[in-house]
């Protein structure tokens, strides 16, 4: 998967970032290289499956998409 991530200088210095395609998924780092890690490492835990994202009502059904 590719995604894009904005990068910002932060006022108290170092870098804010975050991934426009992925609500609330933002980092930070003082350095650009940093910055890139940590949110490397933000977007792994936003992608990770949440044991409630499988509860199911009776009624429902789960399909997998492949993209």
């Amino acid at each position: 998967m590719r995604f894009q991530a904005v990068l910002e200088p932060s006022e108290e210095g170092g870098y804010t970032v975050y991934v426009p395609s992925l609500p609330g998924c933002i980092s930070e780092g003082d350095t650009v290289e940093e910055a890139l890690t940590n949110i490397r490492e933000a977007i792994e835990l936003y992608l990770e499956p949440v044991e409630d994202d499988w509860l199911v009502e009776e009624s429902g059904f789960v399909r997998e998409l492949v993209l």
